[in-house]
């Protein structure tokens, strides 16, 4: 199965672009915003490769209910690096031709305020009332929808059920429960903590959890300088100090996780639904039928999941944006929603799947209860125009913080004061 890229964006290097980007701003994007409100007609959506063809199946079925209005699949690589730039510079050409784009939920921000996505207002009003609230916040910038939520994601408590009699709901009961590893000499905890965008989604979760928060609603003055952040950050480094968290995860990504927790040499594992069907089905895993999931704890009840998925933007230069808000609808249309979870296990944004019976029925899909619960409290990743740029600054002194080299309190007035130099905060 593959991992939705937007567990692997590696986007720290095109900081200096987004920078840049966000200063200049976009000269003519409200005169486009209005144009073209009613126009009908073939439209492209331009998402990364569709490994398993279920979304050429889903436009097929789009297509064959409007013949005059067809919608084109085009592919972009499957690096979301890669996906962000051909996007970026669609748009700096004014280019009509991508109509509707997939965007990462930590890509809306910087796409609205270079004013390159059509706001969802007016004409284009979207009924957001069924959906998920934190997918919806996480398609919004400035209190303005500029997307539609189309797919989420969070992240869940894998655990040994066989070994833990119930899942620990806070913190310190996480912390209490590694006696059980040690004594079965395995690992207690582990996430993704190697220094890639998994370590600021683990970061913010930690954070986050402990009341604390990256960037102020501004989405450029930085404010992790807090009491509350550095509890957050804490948790982690010292589970890693004192080897609660062992030492080689200071080197895992999503995949090296899945990995340990599958050969039993882990506790507890903090990863994505996709893991679920592989533990349970792989040749090489031992502990099928031998683990649950659970949401994630906190410093006092359950945490605070970091949002993962994308969202379907409208280009304010398309000729047809009556035909984009009609496709955008499709796709969040129950029908397709319930295709994207049973085919592709990605998480819907319609919160009554979450309570479907026979949905929660399907053995397949025995993390959805959970996910559900999850996704209530999830928050979104830094909602900012500059996001590959903080998430760098996260990454880098978060990982220092972890492994040791720094103080973290160090390392937070070191994030401070390099969010603020990227964001000009």
């Amino acid at each position: 199965m593959k991992i939705p890229t937007h567990r692997l964006l590696p986007l720290a290097g095109v900081g200096a672009l987004v920078v840049s980007l966000a200063a200049c701003g976009s000269s003519d994007s409200g005169g486009a915003a209005k144009k073209n409100e009613s126009g009908r007609g073939p439209i492209t959506y331009v998402q990364g490769k569709d490994n398993t063809g279920d979304v050429k199946n889903m436009i097929a079925q789009w297509n064959s209910q409007h013949p005059d209005e067809k919608v084109t699949l085009k592919e972009q690589s499957d690096q979301a690096d890669q996906q962000h730039d051909d996007l970026v510079q669609h748009f700096k050409a004014k280019d009509p031709g991508y109509d509707v784009v997939s965007v990462d939920v930590v890509w809306t921000a910087e796409f609205a305020a270079q004013g390159w996505l059509q706001p969802l207002t007016g004409p284009f009003t979207l009924d957001t009332a069924p959906l998920l609230k934190a997918a919806v916040a996480a398609a919004s910038y400035n209190g303005t929808l500029y997307a539609a939520p189309t797919t989420s994601d969070g992240g869940m408590l894998y655990y040994r059920k066989d070994l833990v009699p119930k899942p620990p709901t806070t913190w310190q009961e996480l912390l209490d429960a590694c006696k059980i590893a040690r004594e079965h000499h395995m690992g207690c905890y582990a996430g993704q903590f190697a220094k890639y965008e998994g370590l600021t989604v683990n970061a913010s979760e930690a954070i986050n959890a402990a009341g604390g928060r990256f960037v102020k609603e501004d989405g450029k003055t930085a404010d992790v300088d807090t009491p509350e952040a550095a509890k957050g950050l804490s948790f982690l480094a010292d589970a890693y100090k004192n080897g609660d968290i062992p030492k080689e995860a200071i080197t895992f990504q999503e995949e090296q996780g899945r990995q340990a927790f599958e050969s039993g040499k882990l506790l507890f594992l903090r990863n994505w639904p996709y893991v679920y069907n592989l533990a349970n089905s792989d040749g090489s895993s031992v502990v099928k039928g031998k683990f649950a999931v659970a949401p994630e704890p906190g410093p006092d009840g359950v945490g605070a999941s970091t949002l993962g998925g994308h969202n379907m933007g409208m280009s304010v230069y398309s000729k047809h944006k009556a035909t984009a808000l009609d496709f955008m609808k499709f796709m969040e249309s129950e029908p397709m929603q319930r295709q994207l979870l049973v085919k592709q296990s990605n998480a819907p944004v319609l919160e009554s799947l979450y309570a479907d019976p026979e949905l929660l029925a399907d053995p397949k899909l025995g993390f959805l209860k959970t996910l559900g619960e999850s996704l209530k409290t999830a928050k979104p990743r830094p909602v900012t125009p500059f996001y590959p740029a903080v998430t760098a600054a996260i990454e880098e002194n978060a990982y220092a913080a972890i492994k040791g080299s720094i103080p973290v309190e160090q390392a937070l007035k070191n994030m401070q004061a390099a969010i603020n130099a990227a964001t000009g905060g």
